[in-house]
């Protein structure tokens, strides 16, 4: 490894005629170049390295793809070549086995497989279109977050899918993210301008300032699943991951700085109950605060951020978290407190974040009446437990490899006639499950009961129940788990005891 001037670098490779690394060099700051050589070999590097490569005892080429260069769809098209190494073959053969297993796992094949959701090129690329069991799962999800919202004390606002330019200008928004986002909507009114609305923030700012408030009346809490729009590139989309239009559990908290510490380990809470009551078990929270180097990042006053960053850290070491601090990680208006999540692989995701912001209020000029009759400026908590609800989805596709908690699956029943004449039965059956807010659906097509079994089993159902003429005379059904376990013949009233059982130690109510 070798320091390079920045003159020395670009001769070096325009006499190779390498536009591309050209390109990169002229971005570099002159001083922070380094080459490294391997024999006859040189390459810009920043490194680090292994000191030899005998470290590498087992090497594998993963795959090769065409990408663009720099992820820029009007530049050239390269081949991106993917390869991994390892001390042993041992930890390849694991590795590759978890590879195997992830692709199992893909959100975007069990999403096709389970008919949850789809994309259209005539609808335009990252643009989901939710299929009704998809629609259905998503809508319960928000259902379960709209429940402890209400104990919480939210109130639902809804909010329209464009504003003006000049909202996301006075926002800042524009100024950082005009970029990613998509063209202004040209109105045929001379200079007016709309965007798509690429974040709910604003909006809520301006339902705020629809009135005055006192402070006895705060904190108000608003709360939206809004959708939001991002100009991502094509070669960046991936599934439900990273897509151009999504839904946000996106809430505001407008709140005195005596009620912050308060409010923000409240959200913690909900937090915490969102990931517990969905099997995310294991996970780091992050404290990620400003870049104290790039100071043109941020907006706002350096006395505003130093009391936003230590409040989320008091707040998170009362609550007993363990968590990091990371630089730079911070949201352009504030710092937050994001929760770094492993899934069943053992993959680390960012699921829910809590922003503390007192730049906001000032931009848009919000006051409350404070116990002296002056007017003061309310501090802002941004909370998303979810995130993104597409990306969530994704995860826990990813995470339960399509196995959901039996409170959200779509379908967490089906029965099974043995043959046409014990369809009633079935039907009967069905009626009193329906009753008890079980959900199923009756499996009526001409096969065989072992092909209607293997079926149910790819589609994920999580009960099977036979129904034949014992069952019938009975007044029972045959049930079977997901997995091949056999539970034998029960009463519909015991099957139904039993989901709720199962529901309940799995959901548990959300307490404020």
């Amino acid at each position: 490894m070798r320091e390079v001037s920045k003159s020395d670098a670009l001769k070096f490779y325009k006499e190779q005629g390498n536009e591309y690394k050209v390109e990169l060099i002229e971005n570099l700051e002159d001083g922070s170049i380094t080459f490294c050589d391997h024999d006859t070999f040189t390459d810009l590097c920043r490194g680090g390295h292994i000191p030899n490569t005998g470290i590498v005892k087992a090497i594998k080429i993963l795959s090769v793809a065409g990408a663009y260069w720099r992820g820029d769809e009007n530049k050239p098209q390269l081949t991106r070549v993917y390869g991994i190494s390892f001390p042993k073959q041992k930890d390849l053969t694991e590795y590759l086995e978890l590879l195997e297993e992830a692709k199992k796992r893909d959100h975007r094949k069990l999403g096709k497989e389970l008919e949850l959701f789809t994309f259209s090129q005539k609808v335009g690329q990252g643009l989901p279109l939710w299929l009704p069991k998809g629609a259905a799962l998503k809508e319960r999800l928000e259902q379960f977050l709209k429940k402890a919202q209400k104990k919480a004390g939210y109130e639902m606002v809804v909010t329209p899918h464009i504003g003006q330019k000049e909202l996301y200008v006075t926002s800042g928004h524009y100024a950082k993210y005009g970029e990613d986002s998509f063209q202004p909507i040209h109105t045929p009114k001379e200079d007016e301008e709309f965007l798509l609305k690429p974040m709910n923030c604003p909006h809520h700012c301006e339902i705020y300032n629809t009135r005055p408030f006192s402070y006895k009346e705060l904190p108000k809490r608003y709360a939206e699943f809004g959708t939001v729009y991002r100009y991502e590139q094509s070669g960046e989309l991936h599934g439900l991951t990273r897509v151009r239009g999504f839904t946000q559990d996106d809430a505001h908290i407008f709140c005195t700085p005596d009620q912050l510490d308060q409010e923000f380990k409240e959200v913690i809470d909900l937090s915490l109950y969102v990931l517990g009551s969905l099997g995310f078990e294991d996970f780091t929270a992050q404290v990620s605060v400003r870049d104290l180097d790039s100071p043109e990042k941020y907006i706002g006053s350096v006395e505003n951020w130093e009391k936003a960053e230590q409040a989320i850290i008091n707040a998170a070491k009362e609550k007993g978290l363990d968590f990091v601090i990371e630089s730079g990680e911070a949201a352009f208006y504030g710092p937050k407190l994001d929760f770094m999540v492993k899934d069943a692989l053992g993959r680390q995701w960012q699921l829910g974040t809590i922003q503390v912001d007192y730049n906001l209020p000032e931009r848009f000029e919000l006051t409350y009446k404070g116990s002296d009759n002056e007017l003061h400026r309310p501090v802002m908590i941004h909370r998303a437990p979810f995130g993104s609800m597409e990306r969530f989805i994704a995860l826990l596709l990813e995470h339960t490899g399509g196995n959901f908690p039996l409170w959200l699956i779509p379908d967490q029943a089906i029965l099974l006639p043995v043959s046409e004449k014990h369809e009633k039965y079935a039907e009967k059956v069905l009626k009193s499950l329906e009753n008890n807010e079980i959900r199923a659906l009756v499996d009526r097509r001409n096969e065989t009961v072992g092909k209607k079994i293997r079926e149910a089993e790819m589609n994920k159902i999580p009960f099977m129940l036979i129904v034949g003429e014992n069952d019938e005379s009975s007044n029972t059904v045959s049930v079977r788990r997901h997995g091949g376990e056999d539970l034998g013949a029960i009463s519909v009233e015991a099957f139904t005891d039993l989901v709720s059982k199962e529901i309940n130690s799995t959901l548990k109510s959300f307490k404020n």
